[in-house]
């Protein structure tokens, strides 16, 4: 009799703990209310809190915790972030309708609209079903992704409560299966953290991906958290006398400002290190200094006196505030040379710069009693949202779904203009030809060049940032299919997708009913007349490079009817003089030809230029990384690279690459320069690359 006396004891005593522990925790969130909204009525919450734990009762976490526990860590999350008692009251009830038996009918009877529609909109991310039979794990997440932003595009506050959902989650993600564990944190890695940065949550993206990266990988993140580990008390004795010395520094200026360490996250040195090839004591600035000024002119203030003390490293100043991201960030970055050899990020920014980096978008909730609303700049900088979900709307089939849908979450820092100014967020990697759907998909369809800074470039082009850039189109034009070989926007895949059925040349979806519609006249944006022109003929013939030479009279073959974009030919004849045909054209291909009468052809901004270049460099480690890594951003495609050492103990790189023109060669080589360890570059032979075009046409 005594043993199930002692378990009935040990029962009581844990259920009094945890109500104990719930009790704790829901103080805690009230408090924080308080604090945020001293005036607002906290009655819904407390009414959410009580259904939360009516509905919840008897259900555990993995954990042992009452799974109601989760729910109030959820809200304290978000309530952490300045979000309101509304927002906060439907976290608490975020599980309700999918792991209890409340309906939506009796949800909103009790709570209203507003608080159901937020829950409904977050269980229906999580309670899909996939009746595709054999619907692989990616197609599952594609769809997902696809309910998200279904949801999100009604109400943002959605997207706030699944994301500090996935935050608690990932904390007690210990407890759950190996397998579970490692699919959960690589959609936290792919998904959920490129989103918290892209509404601006940094200290949620930063979090997210630390975990991710334990699940993912622990062997590395051990040996990464070691090895921070064992350097911190070095690293934290001179970050002190850099604070310190900063601080100085500053008030000498006049300038109002806390200094504070930064260091690095164990994910964000981890990604260091892999693509700049170096080892973790390579990685020379795993810590940094943030500075917080009163003012935004005292943000430019502070970067005089940085930069008066420490060399600048060339490239690495980014003015976030004269230029914010579309994640609402705003600061000043600048990469700075020590005394001692090693670099130092410093980030400036000014107090209320510092709020917004740490709570994005919910800095822009504005919250009155009795009244919601979401400000105009709010409605602008989400404006990425809606256009993912209007080309998630129209996207049949997966069509590399997911992978574009990653790709779009990722951090995005490349920020380009039209020719008046108006400024264009695109991923790392993009084109002109991305840009263009990003305009409008006619734009796109119609596309046959760009003026990128005032020189034409071809469609592959890697756009880089501050470009100024301008479409030019033809109607005559029509999509090819060699265009989904380099866009890298879901948008742009999807829309030359749909139009290339259209056209007949890709097979058409099994399901006609999913047939991508066509945007309607309502949806259809307005198309800025400065970053748009329409090309004539006449245009198109100055786009024409015959054996290299411009301003050539030449006509169009109206049997192919050739467009930047396809490879040309051009035949001499007797009447017009020169005829320029497609390469694939059928009937030239037909025709019995005079092979001396076909000459070279191209469209300018796509001839290319065969480079070798020699570059020596000294005795010192990870430099073949460093040129690697100076020349990613650059747009030449590297063909081949040879290693050799020299006799005097220095080495050489052979590299041979393609580039549009002598200016692209003349980048390269400033480029080099740059680099530490490279003594000299030789330039071996540069020379246009052609193709034969009578072995071609046979």
């Amino acid at each position: 009799m005594g043993v199930p006396m002692i378990q009935s004891n040990l029962i009581i005593r844990k259920g009094s703990e945890s109500i104990l522990l719930m009790r704790t925790h829901f103080a805690r969130l009230l408090k924080q209310l308080r604090k945020t909204f001293p005036q607002a009525d906290l009655d819904v919450v407390r009414a959410a809190y009580r259904r939360a734990n009516e509905a919840h009762f008897g259900q555990k976490r993995l954990s042992g915790d009452p799974y109601v526990i989760h729910s109030i860590k959820v809200a304290l999350n978000l309530a952490a972030l300045g979000l309101d008692p509304v927002t906060c009251a439907a976290a608490l009830l975020h599980d309700v309708l999918e792991d209890t038996t409340v309906s939506r009918e009796g949800l909103a009877r009790e709570f209203g609209e507003e608080i159901t529609s937020l829950v409904d909109g977050v269980t229906k991310i999580s309670g899909l079903s996939f009746p595709e039979k054999g619907a692989t794990q990616e197609i599952k997440q594609a769809q997902n992704i696809r309910k998200m932003l279904v949801a999100t595009a009604k109400d943002v506050r959605v997207i706030l409560i699944k994301l500090a959902d996935r935050l608690h989650n990932m904390r007690t993600i210990e407890f759950l299966p190996p397998e579970k564990r490692m699919r959960i944190a690589r959609e936290t890695l792919d998904i959920y953290a490129p989103l918290a940065h892209r509404i601006g949550i940094s200290d949620w993206k930063w979090e997210l991906e630390d975990h991710a990266f334990h699940q993912l990988q622990p062997e590395i993140y051990h040996d990464v958290a070691t090895q921070v580990a064992m350097t911190r008390r070095d690293r934290e004795s001179d970050l002190k006398k850099v604070i310190g010395f900063l601080e100085q520094q500053l008030a000498e200026a006049g300038v109002q400002a806390q200094v504070i360490g930064r260091a690095k996250h164990l994910y964000s040195i981890y990604q260091k290190m892999v693509q700049q090839g170096k080892d973790f004591s390579d990685v020379m600035d795993v810590q940094g200094v943030r500075i917080i000024t009163r003012t935004e002119s005292e943000c430019y203030n502070a970067l005089g006196v940085v930069h008066s003390h420490w060399t600048p490293v060339p490239g690495r100043l980014k003015d976030y505030v004269a230029m914010p991201k579309l994640n609402l960030y705003r600061g000043i970055h600048t990469t700075v040379m020590r005394e001692n050899g090693h670099t130092m990020e410093v980030q400036i920014r000014s107090e209320e710069m510092d709020r917004t980096a740490q709570t994005g978008i919910a800095a822009h909730w504005v919250y009155k009693e009795g009244e919601k609303g979401q400000d105009k700049k709010l409605e602008d900088q989400l404006a990425w949202l809606r256009q993912m979900y209007e080309w998630l709307k129209d996207a049949a089939g997966q069509d590399d779904l997911l992978d574009s849908v990653r790709r779009d979450f990722k951090e995005t820092d490349i920020y380009v203009f039209t020719p008046k100014g108006e400024v264009k967020e695109l991923p790392h990697g993009a084109t002109p030809l991305d840009f263009a759907y990003l305009i409008h998909s006619e734009i796109g369809h119609h596309c046959i060049a760009a003026r990128v800074n005032g020189r034409v470039v071809p469609l592959r082009y890697h756009l880089q940032m501050g470009d100024v850039v301008e479409i030019l189109t033809s109607k005559n034009q029509t999509p090819h299919l060699s265009w989904l070989e380099f866009v890298i926007t879901g948008r742009a895949r999807t829309r030359i997708r749909a139009r290339l059925r259209e056209l007949g040349e890709l097979e058409p979806l099994e399901a006609p009913e999913h047939k991508p519609r066509e945007e309607r006249p309502h949806h259809r944006p307005e198309t800025p007349a400065h970053t748009v022109r329409q090309v004539d003929d006449a245009t198109r013939r100055k786009l024409i490079r015959i054996q290299g030479a411009k301003g050539m009279e030449v006509q169009f073959a109206k049997c192919c009817n050739p467009m930047p974009g396809h490879s040309i030919v051009g035949y001499v004849t007797r009447n017009p003089g020169l005829t320029v045909h497609r390469m694939d054209c059928g009937i030239f291909q037909r025709t019995n030809r005079d092979a001396k009468r076909i000459v070279d052809a191209s469209w300018e901004g796509e001839g290319v230029l065969e480079t070798s270049m020699r570059v020596i460099i000294g005795p010192r480690p990870n430099v073949l990384a460093d040129i690697t890594n100076a020349l990613r951003p650059m747009n030449i495609d590297i063909i081949s690279a040879n290693y050799g050492p020299r006799d005097d103990g220095k080495g050489y790189f052979d590299f041979m690459f393609e580039v549009a023109d002598q200016r692209s060669i003349d980048a390269v080589m400033r480029t080099l320069r740059t680099v530490s360890g490279i003594t000299s570059i030789k330039l071996l032979w540069s020379r246009e690359k052609s193709t034969d075009h009578r072995e071609a046409m046979g």
